[in-house]
C-alpha cells in the first residue's frame, strides 16, 4: 500500500521552494467562487501562477476544474500538484523562467 502524502504537507513544501527562489505563494481564497487554486505564486519579473495543491494520488473536482478552465482561458497557467517531486518540476520550470 502506498502512503498518502497530506496536502498540507506539499503545501509547506511548495511555500519553502517558492520562497527560495525569491518568490511569494499567497494563499488564494475568493469569497464566492467555490474552487479556486490553493496559491497565487507569484515570481520575481512578473510572473504569476495559479496552484492547486492535492494530497498524493488526488484528483481536482469538478468546481476546481470549471475554475481552472476559467482562468486558463483568460492567459493565465493553473498547475496541479500532488506530490513533493511535482513541486521541484514545477520550481525547475519556474526558475527557467525568471
Amino acid at each position: 500500500m502506498t502512503k498518502v502524502t497530506r496536502e498540507k504537507d506539499i503545501e509547506r513544501y511548495l511555500r519553502e521552494q517558492v520562497k527560495r527562489i525569491k518568490g511569494v505563494a499567497y494563499k488564494f481564497e475568493s469569497p464566492g467562487n467555490i474552487g479556486v487554486p490553493d496559491r497565487l505564486v507569484l515570481l520575481p519579473g512578473g510572473k504569476v501562477y495559479f496552484v492547486e495543491l492535492k494530497a498524493s494520488g488526488r484528483k481536482p473536482r469538478p468546481t476546481q476544474i470549471r475554475q481552472q478552465k476559467r482562468i486558463k482561458d483568460l492567459g493565465n497557467e493553473v498547475y496541479v500538484i500532488d506530490s513533493f517531486v511535482g513541486v521541484d518540476v514545477f520550481i525547475s520550470k519556474c526558475e527557467g523562467r525568471i
